[in-house]
């Protein structure tokens, strides 16, 4: 039977006490209000007494003792977490017409409860590094969660405790479930970077990336060594009085004992709000944290409860994104990309740059016109530009910065990628250029990939590596020749054995039988992505007809253009195309989907564009989902829109649709609508 623990002398755990007490205030004076009543050297020792005294009395040790910062073992994973609030995000505003309209929507909404009202704003940066959520029960911290998906997060408590700034325990014994940014300066990235130089291990490109994922590290240690920081900027739920403004909320936040983000201010109107984000779009980047923004919220509580939410973000509150980051940097060449359909597309080799946080050396030119436009050269200067994650793109030439005896860019007759002797052409009507000779390795591999690929035949285990092989060692020439190969064709090739030839042979015959609208997409006819596929297989329901169908028909089918219309039309008329029809049928099942008529259907007449990634389906599914009830599915956002259903990380399409004012749903909105039957 073991022996009672031996008690703890008085004064010993006074002194403790002292201890714990004295070395939390010092630490959050210096992390939290750069301030510093002692030197480190002196912190240091004070904290090396704590914990010889927690050693030789393991029971003192309390959950807010800095000596749990860093815990020691590594985590075999991360628990989910339930957050007890919901968790939104902003919509997003880029201009200043987007927040005057902002304000304008504020002030609608209250007028129906409050009459003519001017509500107020409180305007704060934007940090741009990981949403975190963090609880407290009777002051002491007990939980950290990532955002997620806003209902579920990941326990990340052990790696949030090594960041100095998070207080352990606060000044009150509140129950408190506040959200903040984690974020890492560029001071300790530069450090972090040159000591993974010395180790030879790949950099880190920016600091948001370094922050994420030190967080999601197992192991605790890693997260503490990269010295993070935290603001926090939000009280979800308190067992005190909530504050009754925004502004107050802040000011409690700090007397707390937590970090808030010193550079806020209270506007009286919306152009306050306006000039705080010109001040802060030129400054802003040179701050030791990023940001890509200001938050912008309605000052008074009363206003922000009767505003509330909608389906994804709060309407008392908007993000004032920062423009586009640009930089600049060297042309050093042009090179050609020849595409799947023999399009030549110039691409800019640079100097590489940071731009948006991410080394960039390529960037495309788009075509002749834009290279004449831009009047670029080899050597010149040049103004990149990335929004997010868009493509950079060149939107300037520095012209004084020109070398000297520059000559104008020629654009070139002949490109050896486009095989045989070379030569290219402009297509009739269009800014783009091709190559004269369509059946070149350049442009043959890249219709092959596309005739394998996920949106066409779908041939597992026939990637793009597979079909390069396949064609270097003249195996295939046509797509007919793909479903006449044998085990012994593909097992000599490198890379290939006994299992694996027969598993790719196999996977080519379960490929035989396909619906006709994959087939249309795999043939790369000219203008005819996925969805025209699938309005062409309803409409002429199989191939033979489809091949029969005049010009006429094929541009009275709405949808259809006079350009997709000429091109169906042409490529159905070609005599080698209609050879390699002829072969296809004999080898394939072209399967004939049964389309109910979508009159009957709930959503006929309609058409929706998806953006951004579903947490429950894929993007191929949700497509599904709506074509089943009958909807259009389109690739791009117009005043014929029905509605745009945004998912996690929605791009441009999203701001298209708030342009045109059309409407705008969230995945779950989009599931209650799939749910039609």
């Amino acid at each position: 039977m073991m022996g009672a623990m031996p008690k703890i002398p008085a004064d010993v755990r006074d002194r403790y006490e002292k201890l714990k007490t004295a070395v939390n205030r010092y630490r959050r004076l210096y992390h939290v209000y750069d301030k510093e009543e002692i030197s480190p050297e002196a912190l240091d020792s004070l904290k090396h007494e704590l914990s010889e005294l927690e050693a030789a009395h393991p029971s003192l040790i309390s959950p807010d003792s800095p000596s749990q910062r860093v815990a020691g073992q590594p985590l075999p994973g991360f628990k989910k977490v339930r957050h007890k609030v919901a968790q939104w995000s902003f919509n997003d505003a880029f201009t200043p017409e987007d927040i005057r309209a902002f304000d304008e929507r504020v002030k609608r909404f209250l007028r129906s409860s409050h009459g003519e009202v001017a509500p107020t704003y409180v305007c704060e940066l934007k940090i741009d590094g990981l949403k975190v959520i963090l609880e407290y029960q009777k002051g002491v911290l007990v939980t950290a969660a990532t955002r997620g998906d806003g209902a579920v997060g990941e326990d990340v408590t052990q790696n949030i405790k090594t960041i100095e700034s998070v207080p352990l325990s606060l000044e009150r014994p509140v129950d408190i479930i506040v959200e903040g940014e984690v974020w890492m300066s560029s001071k300790n990235l530069e450090a972090l970077n040159k000591a993974q130089a010395r180790a030879g291990k790949p950099l880190f490109a920016n600091p948001r990336n370094v922050a994420a994922g030190s967080i999601r590290q197992l192991d605790p240690s890693i997260a503490a060594s990269r010295k993070l920081d935290m603001f926090i900027y939000d009280v979800a739920q308190t067992s005190e009085a909530m504050p009754r403004t925004q502004a107050e909320e802040l000011d409690y936040l700090r007397k707390l004992g937590f970090k808030v983000n010193p550079h806020h201010i209270h506007a009286k109107d919306i152009e306050g709000c306006i000039d705080y984000w010109e001040t802060w779009k030129r400054k802003g980047r040179h701050q030791e944290y990023w940001t890509d923004g200001v938050v912008i919220k309605v000052n008074e509580k009363k206003y922000q409860d009767v505003l509330g939410y909608t389906g994804k973000a709060p309407r008392f509150a908007i993000a004032f994104k920062f423009p586009a980051e640009q930089v600049t940097t060297i042309l050093e060449d042009i090179v050609f990309q020849i595409g799947r359909t023999g399009v030549v597309t110039p691409v800019a080799h640079l100097k590489p740059v940071s731009v948006a946080g991410t080394t960039v050396s390529r960037a495309t030119l788009h075509n002749e016109d834009e290279i004449n436009r831009l009047d670029v050269r080899l050597g010149d200067t040049v103004v990149l530009q990335k929004a997010g994650d868009v493509i950079p793109e060149i939107v300037e030439v520095v012209k004084d910065l020109r070398p000297k005896n520059t000559k104008p860019f020629k654009w070139p007759t002949h490109i050896h990628e486009c095989g045989g002797d070379g030569r290219i052409e402009r297509i009739p009507g269009q800014a783009a250029w091709r190559c004269v000779d369509k059946s070149s390795f350049a442009v043959s591999r890249r219709v092959f990939h596309n005739f394998a690929g996920k949106h066409a035949l779908d041939i597992e285990g026939l990637g793009k590596k597979t079909v390069d092989l396949l064609l270097e060692n003249g195996l295939i020439q046509h797509f007919d020749d793909i479903f006449t190969l044998t085990e012994g064709d593909v097992l000599p090739l490198e890379g290939f054995a006994e299992v694996s030839a027969k598993k790719l042979i196999e996977s080519i015959q379960r490929s035989r039988e396909v619906e006709l609208a994959r087939l249309l997409v795999g043939l790369s006819i000219p203008h005819i992505g996925e969805e025209t596929a699938i309005l062409l297989a309803q409409e002429f329901r199989s191939l033979d007809a489809l091949a029969a169908a005049s010009e006429e028909k094929l541009n009275a089918i709405d949808g259809m253009g006079e350009i997709m219309a000429k091109a169906v039309h042409e490529w159905f008329h070609d005599k080698e195309n209609l050879k390699l029809l002829g072969r296809l049928k004999k080898v394939l099942i072209i399967k004939i989907q049964e389309v109910t008529p979508h009159g009957t259907l709930p959503l006929a007449g309609k058409t929706y564009v998806l953006t951004g990634s579903l947490k429950s389906m894929s993007r191929d599914e949700a497509k599904e989902k709506l074509r089943a009830l009958g909807a259009d599915v389109s690739a791009s956002v117009s005043k014929k829109t029905t509605a745009v259903i945004a998912g996690e990380e929605a791009g441009s399409k999203l701001n298209k649709a708030r342009e045109l004012g059309v409407t705008v749903l969230t995945e779950d909105e989009f599931l209650k609508l799939a749910a039609q039957r």
